[in-house]
């Protein structure tokens, strides 16, 4: 191959820069953590990038805005590194992850709904509505453990009751509706300050919807970064079977982007 086509196959990191959307500071930094193979040197000391790069910064992006930049640093890391198998299965643990997310976000939705629908027809509470801290977590499906330290969070009020052997907690109809709100939200993988203020809200407006929106939020999150985790399946594909041929000394170049 004489100079000038060899020369061809390469670009400066300003050309990678420009192809990949990154900036110039940005490509050598993803070049200094892994996320893409060390560029070659030419004869004067310049990285030379190859077509493989610009594939890797492109399936770099759609994969961090999936899974989160941490995560998805690694990734790249891993793949170009594991057999083949190997790194299938860890873009489809991504994949799964986020169908996990869904189902979790779908269920707590439900709730919320079958808790709103509940709410506008609720009849005014008896004390008969009320239940023990062991009838509530069995309905439930949480640890009475729980239902404390959800109560010291501020998430749910039961009130306190006089017994033979001094006080016990029983749950009137707000507290039930305070603990099935904060049992589907944690469902839905929200975290306890998220919860409190879904809570606060409840407490303050007597309705559920300002939650239920957030979950459709969420849902909507979620499918944009399995979209862009798809849209970025061929060239994670390409870095794969690209990693086979390690041993001849060059990149393979992993498609087209």
């Amino acid at each position: 191959m004489n100079r000038a086509t060899d020369s061809s196959r390469y670009m400066n990191t300003a050309a990678v820069a420009a192809a990949s959307g990154y900036s110039v500071q940005q490509v050598r930094d993803l070049e200094a953590q892994g996320v893409i193979p060390a560029a070659s040197r030419s004869a004067n000391g310049y990285r030379r990038f190859s077509a493989a790069h610009v594939s890797a910064l492109r399936a770099y992006r759609g994969l961090a805005e999936a899974v989160g930049p941490v995560a998805a640093r690694k990734a790249m890391r891993d793949l170009r590194t594991v057999p083949a198998e190997q790194g299938a299965a860890l873009i489809c643990g991504f994949h799964a992850r986020l169908n996990d997310e869904r189902e979790l976000a779908l269920a707590a939705r439900h709730a919320l709904e079958t808790i709103h629908s509940e709410a506008t027809t609720e009849a005014e509470p008896v004390e008969g509505d009320s239940m023990t801290i062991t009838e509530l977590s069995q309905a439930l499906g949480v640890r009475a453990s729980t239902l404390r330290f959800w109560e010291e969070a501020g998430l749910v009020a039961p009130e306190r009751v006089a017994t033979r052997a001094g006080t016990a907690r029983r749950y009137p109809l707000t507290a039930i509706r305070e603990a099935r709100i904060t049992a589907a939200l944690r469902a839905g993988g929200y975290r306890i300050p998220d919860v409190q203020t879904a809570i606060t809200a409840v407490r303050e407006f007597n309705e559920v919807s300002q939650t239920i929106t957030a979950l459709e939020a969420r849902l909507a999150n979620i499918a944009r970064r399995t979209l862009a985790l798809l849209r970025a399946g061929t060239l994670l594909a390409g870095i794969i079977d690209s990693s086979r041929d390690e041993g001849r000394g060059d990149l393979v170049e992993a498609g087209s982007a």
